[in-house]
């Protein structure tokens, strides 16, 4: 290795993706134990928070590519958990949004990630949370300005 090189580890980057990685296998034993994949749920916590959603819109708000976001949410249809009807702006188009039983779901899964984040974040103090959320802010508003994207 470089001596003038920094250690990946030291890269915030890396050290997202390993948090990420360690929280998302308990994530997913959660949402599979409500009945759910982790992109249905993504897209359920999505869908119950933003609807109406076009699938565009919805692989956009659950951080995902439109086919996946696309097979997440016929399976929300199809489970009868989101419904899916013309769009009134684009013929072509669907819009969807939760159903009774969806919504329902929808809250429990809201309730799972609020539990998550405080498990994550529970180390830090309130103060020092408040600025995570701060440096988060501004480090995807920069990271948009420079990318052109969502």
């Amino acid at each position: 290795m470089d001596a003038e090189a920094p250690s990946l580890q030291a890269f915030l980057t890396y050290r997202l993706h390993k948090l990420n990685k360690l929280t998302d296998r308990h994530t997913g034993e959660a949402y599979a134990a409500m009945g759910l994949g982790v992109g249905e749920a993504r897209c359920l916590a999505a869908i119950g928070e933003f609807a109406p959603l076009s699938v565009n819109d919805l692989a956009a708000r659950a951080h995902l590519n439109k086919a996946q976001a696309s097979r997440a949410a016929q399976m929300l249809v199809e489970r009868e958990l989101v419904l899916k009807s013309a769009s009134e702006v684009d013929a072509r188009g669907v819009v969807l949004t939760p159903t009774r039983s969806g919504r329902v779901l929808w809250k429990r899964v809201m309730r799972l990630i609020a539990q998550r984040n405080a498990d994550i974040f529970g180390c830090l103090s309130a103060s020092e949370q408040r600025q995570l959320e701060t440096f988060f802010d501004r480090l995807i508003a920069h990271s948009q300005l420079h990318s052109g994207g969502d």
